[in-house]
C-alpha cells in the first residue's frame, strides 16, 4: 500500500448527528407542513447506509414521512426512482445553503455535532509518512478541511489530496483522480469507507477496499462486504487489517 484514501463521515468524523440535523433543517423549509420531526433519527440512521449524497438524505425523510419501509439497497434504489428528480436536486443544493448558515450562525455548535473517532485519528498521526494520504468524500471540501484542522490532522492530507463533491459523484471517480495525479497502480491503493456500495463502486478498479464497522453501518452491510471480497474491520484492528 502506497496510497491510503479515506471517506470522512463516518470514517474519521461521527457526523451523522450534523447530518441529520441539516437534513432536518432543510425539510422543514422546503416541507413545513411535514410532522417528521427529531424522533425518527433512529431509523434515518438505519438507512444511512444505503445512500450517497445529500439528495438521499431527502429520499430517507420521503421514505419517513410516507411510511414507506425501507430493509435494503434493492427497496432503497426502488423507492428512489419514483421520487421527484427535481426536488431531490433543489433538497441537495439547499442542504449545502443551510449547513453553511449553520456554520456562520454557531461554529461552536457546528463542530459539537461532529465528533472525531480519536482511535483511528491515532492511526494515521502514528503512520504518518509511511504512505500518501487522502480524503475521498461527497462532503463540501471547505467542511471537511475545517474538521481535519479541528480535529489536529489537517496537516496529514498534502494541498489537493481533500476531494469532494466535486471530484465527482461516485468515489470511483475520486480513486481514479488520484490514480492520474499520482502515477500509482490501483493495487497500491487501499480505500476505507463505511458505506459498501461505495466500496463496491471503487473495487473493479483493483483497489484494495475496507469497509470502516465503526461507521454508519450493520451487519447487513458487514455480510454484503465480505461476500464481495471487500475486508471489514474495527477500531481495535484496524492498524492491523491496513497496515499488517
Amino acid at each position: 500500500m502506497k496510497l491510503l484514501a479515506l471517506d470522512f463521515d463516518g470514517v474519521i468524523s461521527h457526523s451523522a448527528p450534523e447530518s441529520f440535523h441539516v437534513a432536518l433543517r432543510t425539510w422543514r423549509a422546503l416541507r413545513p407542513e411535514s410532522r417528521v420531526g427529531e424522533d425518527v433519527y433512529d431509523a434515518f440512521l438505519e438507512m444511512m447506509p444505503l445512500g450517497n449524497r445529500a439528495e438521499d438524505y431527502a429520499v430517507e425523510l420521503l421514505a419517513l414521512d410516507s411510511g414507506r419501509e425501507i430493509v435494503d439497497q434493492e427497496s432503497y434504489d426502488a423507492f428512489k426512482a419514483g421520487c421527484d428528480a427535481e426536488w431531490l436536486r433543489a433538497f441537495h443544493k439547499r442542504f449545502y445553503r443551510e449547513r453553511a448558515d449553520l456554520y456562520r450562525e454557531d461554529p461552536a455548535a457546528w463542530f459539537a455535532l461532529m465528533r472525531p473517532y480519536p482511535p483511528f485519528l491515532d492511526v494515521l498521526r502514528r503512520r504518518a509518512g509511511e504512505v500518501e494520504l487522502a480524503i475521498a468524500t461527497s462532503k463540501d471540501r471547505g467542511s471537511a478541511t475545517r474538521l481535519l484542522d479541528a480535529y489536529s490532522v489537517g496537516d496529514l492530507f498534502p494541498e489537493g489530496r481533500v476531494l469532494d463533491k466535486d471530484t465527482g459523484v461516485s468515489k470511483a471517480a475520486h480513486l481514479s483522480h488520484l490514480h492520474e495525479e499520482t502515477g500509482l497502480p490501483y493495487k497500491e491503493m487501499t480505500f476505507v469507507d463505511d458505506k459498501v456500495n461505495h466500496l463496491l463502486d471503487v473495487q473493479p478498479l483493483g483497489v484494495r477496499c475496507v469497509l470502516a464497522a465503526w461507521g454508519y453501518n450493520g451487519v447487513r452491510e458487514h455480510d454484503v462486504a465480505r461476500a464481495n471480497d471487500c475486508l471489514v474491520c474495527s477500531l481495535d484492528d484496524v492498524e492491523a487489517t491496513l497496515f499488517g
